[in-house]
């Protein structure tokens, strides 16, 4: 691709990306539409044992669909000097395959609108959310399940290398999946093709205002669009951020401005090289009968102290699926996470609190990821000063909260996990030195790591789609 055609592709996101409005509905009638295809879809999920999962076996080594496809869960042993704990084990979902998660677009009255899917997944909180085009896991679209084809699925196996403005092989969440990457995609089309009854044409800047309401945007739709680049120094839109509030204006300058950031390129490489070279991650495959802390019986696999996560059995009916009834195992969570970033002007530049963030099934050992990240535990029984900025952003000014909304994780694996999404800008009570394995990055420093496969981790990723230039 050319230098040129690059910057089309960038100055075309860019457009959707402030157009808060689209050409074929008002983001209100998006809404309106997410609630009517909740009516037309009968969904019914209904708890059950692993013996009783039709289509899986379960014995005291592992759990596992008859195909030897889709995904397994595993046990883990986990040995580490990261932190002070060095050891733990835990269950974790074993998906191999690397699946789609892709969007079609096409120029609608001069505007790059995206082709979002009502999608209902058995672990979203209120069923339908909004989806990409295409999401599918190479079992799903190899038609394992004996279901039929995804729908669009030849657009995306088809495309041109002129086509395909956006291409990534990017993490799941590394703490319940065990190295799963997924292949995030956004492919052009010029001709008319066919709209079916649960697809929607939006711009960018309506996924983004989306983002505002409470899992409305599923998260594989927020991996994909945090890919988005808008080039660099657009000189043009110096009047047009006249027009922004101050947050967003900082947050514009941000995405494209390549110059000026506190930290090098360079630096954060090292940064990164550094703490991958000296930290070990080893991870040992262990029965799940054996992992040490957990009981695992018929109903559930659950922590003895009832904490993390516990991982049930459920049979689910969708109306409107590739295949609409089937069973499998899920994760639950014990309680809604936190995930936020700090940002803070440098020099006239907004940059962004980043931790490098180990987790048992990240393939290369550490990720970037949010200022805060509380998951795994209650961050509001947290002892106080136990984390970096955690009592910050509990207690931070309302007028310093940017973005605040429940998120969900993907229901695909996950059963009713919403986690609270914050993006904070913070003054001269946050330090330019930050604690150990954290550094500042601009927005555009964050797109350029983004390019490559591995670097921020999902949490991060889902905080990158939410910010919008509106």
């Amino acid at each position: 691709m050319t230098s040129a055609n690059k910057q089309n592709n960038y100055n075309s996101f860019l457009e959707s990306a402030i157009s808060s409005e689209g050409q074929i509905i008002p983001t209100k009638g998006v809404l309106d539409w997410i609630k009517e295809q909740n009516k037309k879809v009968a969904v019914n999920i209904q708890r059950t044992s692993f013996s009783k999962l039709k289509g899986w076996y379960a014995d005291d080594r592992r759990i596992f669909h008859e195909t030897g496809k889709f995904f397994s869960i595993d046990g883990i042993r986990v040995i580490t000097n990261w932190s002070k704990i060095k050891q733990w084990d835990q269950p974790i979902i074993n998906q191999p395959e690397v699946g789609y998660l892709g969007f079609i677009v096409k120029e609608i009255n001069g505007v790059l609108h995206f082709l979002l899917q009502a999608k209902i997944e058995p672990g979203n909180v209120n069923y339908v959310q909004l989806s990409p085009t295409l999401q599918a896991t190479r079992s799903n679209y190899s038609q394992v399940h004996r279901g039929k084809v995804p729908l669009y699925l030849d657009y995306f196996k088809n495309a041109s290398e002129a086509q395909i403005l956006l291409d990534q092989l990017q993490s799941e969440q590394g703490a319940r999946f065990l190295k799963k990457r997924n292949r995030n995609i956004i492919i052009k089309v010029e001709d008319e093709i066919p709209l079916f009854d649960n697809f929607i044409w939006v711009t960018l800047g309506q996924i983004k205002n989306l983002m505002q309401n409470d899992n409305i945007v599923n998260m594989d739709t927020r991996t994909v669009i945090s890919g988005i680049q808008f080039g660099n120094n657009h000189l043009e839109l110096s009047s047009y951020c006249k027009s922004l509030s101050k947050h967003k204006a900082a947050l514009l300058k941000s995405a494209i401005t390549c110059d000026e950031a506190y930290n090098s390129i360079d630096r954060i490489i090292t940064f990164l090289t550094k703490l991958k070279s000296e930290n070990d991650l080893e991870v040992e495959k262990i029965p799940l009968n054996n992992l040490n802390e957990w009981t695992y019986i018929d109903k559930e696999i659950a922590h003895n102290e009832g904490k993390y996560f516990k991982v049930i059995a459920v049979d689910v009916e969708i109306g409107n699926r590739e295949i609409v009834k089937w069973s499998q195992p899920m994760i639950e969570p014990a309680q809604e996470g936190l995930c936020v970033f700090v940002c803070k002007e440098i020099d006239g530049i907004l940059h962004f609190a980043v931790q490098a963030k180990l987790e048992c099934g990240n393939l290369d050992i550490v990720e970037l990821a949010p200022t805060v990240q509380c998951l795994t535990g209650n961050y509001r029984q947290t002892k106080e000063g136990a984390l970096p900025f955690l009592d910050y952003v509990l207690n931070v000014e309302k007028d310093q909260i940017v973005y605040d909304t429940l998120q969900s994780e993907e229901g695909g694996r996950f059963y009713r996990e919403q986690n609270r999404n914050m993006i904070v800008i913070s003054g001269n009570e946050i330090p330019d030195e930050l604690p150990e394995k954290y550094i500042w990055m601009t927005l555009n420093q964050l797109y350029t790591f983004l390019k490559f496969n591995n670097y921020l981790n999902i949490q991060a990723r889902s905080l990158i789609a939410s910010i919008s230039f509106v």
